[in-house]
């Protein structure tokens, strides 16, 4: 089953991707598919929490709703994202375990 992605989820993850590999050139440690793996979850987890303090921000006054609703909207994006990649990962692993010996 295919999860559909939409063309703004699209874009996003292309220039995800577009920025991995110019990071695992600039010597931020590692490289590889799993340095990349790891930093994108890392990035990840950062914006879900940027989507944190802003919804708290503005429950304390500090913050503006227009805030709230486009740290909640990437932190959105970023996870459908992170699970559509999730899901094509273990499609893979599943079609690879089936190849025959």
């Amino acid at each position: 089953m295919s999860i559909p992605l939409a063309p703004a989820g699209a874009a996003a993850a292309y220039r995800a991707a577009e920025a991995l590999p110019q990071a695992a050139t600039q010597g931020t440690g590692g490289a590889g598919f799993g340095a990349a793996l790891t930093r994108a979850m890392e990035q990840a987890v950062d914006v879900g929490r940027e989507a944190d303090a802003s919804t708290t921000r503005a429950l304390t006054g500090q913050g503006s709703v227009t805030d709230v609703v486009l740290a909640v909207g990437r932190a959105e994006l970023t996870l459908q994202t992170a699970v559509a990649v999730r899901d094509r990962v273990v499609a893979a692993y599943q079609d690879v375990m089936r190849m025959p010996i």
